[in-house]
Parts: C-alpha cells; structure tokens; sequence
C-alpha cells in the first residue's frame, strides 16, 4: 500500500466514523411532537426554541386543539395553546420552559407531564414587556402541583 492510498484509506475511515457518531447523537436527542393551531405564533417560536436547544420537534397543525387536550386528558385548569409529546412519553401543555423540559427527562418522574396554564407573559415563546412570574405544574391522575416557579 503506498502513501496515497493510506491516506485514502485513512480519510473513508475518518468520515465513516463521523457519520456513525453524528446518526448517533440524532438518535440520542428527544423527539417532541407539538399539536398546534395552524396560526399560532408563539407555538411557533416556542417549537423553533426547542430546535435550537437540540431536540427534534415535529409540528402538526391542528383544527380542533379541544379534540387533542381531550385524547390526552388535560385538565381545563392546565389548558394553555399547544399541546406536545415528547419522547412518547411526556406531556408538555404550553410555553414550558426548555430546562424543566430537560430536568423531566433526566429524572423521569412518574407524572403524566408538564403544564404552564394559560400563557404568561415572559414565558418562551411569549416573550414581552413586563414578564410575570409563573408556576410550571407537574400533573397526573393524581391531580397537579408545583413543579417549578419561574420568576422574571
């Protein structure tokens, strides 16, 4: 084998190991399908933030958001304007914020997800003057509590 064919050689295996590393740290990265109106801005934005933190987001563009609380079982108290799903196992109802989203996944309690009622001003996605605090609601069948306060 001489020099250049070594390189070559050297070069596949290189960008093999690469392709290898990169599919995965795809496979690795939370897939979180969001269940939106089709003119909703702010899920818009709130989606467009958890791409950027490096989860997969697929947006699906519903007519009837009542119909897919209601599948889901969220409350009237927890509704807010989107619904999601991440990693077919979590609930996240509204502008939930990334790191709590992240602190879900890695302690994996045995709720049936998240929820931001309504939609707080300063919450992600809902970004504006004069932010509010507000309370990011873990909830099951058991009912809800506080999972985290936010504060501006």
């Amino acid at each position: 084998m001489n020099a250049r064919t070594a390189v070559l050689a050297l070069s596949g295996c290189l960008l093999l190991a690469a392709a290898i590393g990169w599919n995965l740290l795809q496979e690795d990265q939370p897939h979180v399908v969001v269940y939106k109106s089709p003119t909703c801005g702010c899920c818009v934005k709130w989606a467009d933030m958890l791409e950027e933190a490096g989860f997969e987001v697929e947006a699906k563009n519903v007519n009837n958001l009542g119909a897919i609380k209601a599948e889901f079982g969220i409350a009237r108290e927890l509704s807010s304007c989107h619904t999601a799903v991440v990693d077919d196992r979590y609930l996240l109802e509204g502008h939930v914020p990334i790191e709590q989203v992240r602190r879900l996944l890695e302690e994996k309690p045995d709720i049936k997800g998240l929820a931001v009622p309504g939609m707080p001003i300063g919450s992600p996605g809902m970004e504006g003057p004069n932010p509010v605090p507000f309370n990011v609601l873990a909830f099951g069948e058991e009912g809800h509590s506080v999972y985290a306060t936010i504060t501006p």
